[in-house]
Parts: C-alpha cells; structure tokens; sequence
C-alpha cells in the first residue's frame, strides 16, 4: 500500500499513466491530439508535465483512449 505522503503528484500520475496507455494503443503524441481536438503539442506537453490540465481534457484524453477519466490519476499497480 502506499503511504500518504508517498502519492505521486496529480501531474506524475497523469503525465504516466497517459503515455502508457497511449503507447500501448499504438497512437502518436500528435494523432492523440487530433482525435481528441486538441492542439498538436498539447499531448507532449502533458506528457511532460508542462501542461495545467483541465478536468474536461483529462475526460477528452479518457475518451479518446477507451478509458475511464480516472484511470489517467491513479497509481500504477506494483504487482
């Protein structure tokens, strides 16, 4: 289990958790921008922790990605 003040920053988690997936889909940076509207940088930028993502475009990200929006913030499972 991990300790309270052990929790990756929101940013961290997001920046992780959004190139693995994403990774694993097989999608560019730049075409997960375009499939989800987005600015073509704008993935790159999150990926490394450059952006002050909104709660809305951490959804567009999910949605884009077939996930639920809080798979993007959780901690990895060490297992």
């Amino acid at each position: 289990m991990v300790k309270a003040d052990e929790v990756p920053h929101a940013r961290v988690l997001l920046a992780a958790n959004l190139q693995t997936l994403r990774l694993r889909a097989g999608v560019t940076q730049e075409r997960l921008a375009e499939m989800g509207g987005f600015h073509r940088t704008y993935v790159s930028h999150v990926e490394r922790q450059l952006a002050n993502v909104t709660i809305d475009n951490v959804q567009r990200l999910a949605d884009v990605l077939g996930v639920p929006a809080a798979r993007l913030l959780a901690i990895p499972d060490e297992s």
